[in-house]
């Protein structure tokens, strides 16, 4: 029996992959998806994080190839993982079309990433979480489109319900979010900043009570729909001449409806 298995891993074994497919038929993007992987994140200003990231990885194949080769994604990816801010990313795409032997590859990476945010009266330290997205889109003719997408938590507080109401306004957490392509990087913080304040008010992780006397009295007498918080967030975006493309949504998860309000405006500038 060990010899026959010993036998068998010594022939060579065919690469079936690499066969020719007569249909004729060429695939726009294939690879692996959902692979979570560590994955040192070197962002634009510098900031250095180590996170838990989860990956698309995809490439073209030729009409005449059957099939890609899986591992190598995996094996790209642990290569590259030290080092996947905005240049990084660039890099790891370059090298998985090197080694498919692609014309065009995609990468997709979504993570948690921390900001230090500290109380606003007593100055109280804790970590909030972004949600952020970077990809990259590299073309055949070796050029490459980058996006950088954050989501943050916010508060807004209803101007109906403060008008119509005598006792305070309903207000609740939303979640802001920027997806952008830009001439030169930007970093995480300094995007997921413009939407935090844009809201009614920002969210602290840690709020002792003079601090929740605070956050509640800046909601108070900063109302805004979701209208409001998108339209803002527009205007700034427009006002930064090294966005040249955004999407921006604004969702209120709303504390006396039993559905969320929701809002989203796009620009190519």
């Amino acid at each position: 029996m060990f010899l026959s298995i010993a036998s068998t891993q010594d022939r060579e074994l065919p690469d079936v992959q690499s066969a020719a497919d007569e249909r004729s038929v060429a695939i726009d993007r294939v690879g692996v998806s959902s692979v979570r992987h560590p994955a040192t994140i070197v962002d634009a200003d510098g900031t250095t994080q180590i996170v838990g990231a989860t990956f698309t990885m995809t490439v073209s194949l030729p009409p005449e190839v059957k099939g890609t080769h899986m591992s190598r994604f995996l094996q790209v990816l642990a290569e590259c993982q030290d080092d996947l801010g905005p240049q990084g990313l660039r890099t790891f795409a370059v090298e998985l079309t090197r080694r498919l032997n692609s014309e065009t590859a995609q990468v997709v990476m979504t993570f948690p990433w921390f900001v230090d945010k500290p109380a606003p009266v007593t100055g109280e330290v804790g970590k909030l979480e972004y949600t952020v997205t970077m990809s990259i889109d590299m073309a055949a003719d070796g050029t490459a489109t980058q996006s950088l997408k954050v989501a943050v938590p916010a508060t807004s507080l209803c101007p109906c319900s403060k008008e119509i109401s005598e006792y305070g306004a309903h207000n609740q957490r939303c979640e802001l979010t920027a997806e952008i392509e830009t001439k030169e990087p930007m970093g995480i913080g300094a995007l997921g900043g413009r939407l935090e304040a844009a809201a009614s008010c920002e969210v602290f992780p840690v709020l002792k009570r003079p601090d929740e006397k605070h956050v509640t009295e800046v909601a108070f007498e900063n109302p805004k729909f979701v209208e409001d918080i998108i339209r803002d967030i527009a205007l700034e975006l427009d006002k930064d001449q090294n966005i040249t493309k955004y999407r921006v949504t604004s969702e209120n998860f709303e504390s006396i409806h039993s559905h969320n309000a929701w809002a989203e405006i796009s620009r190519c500038k």
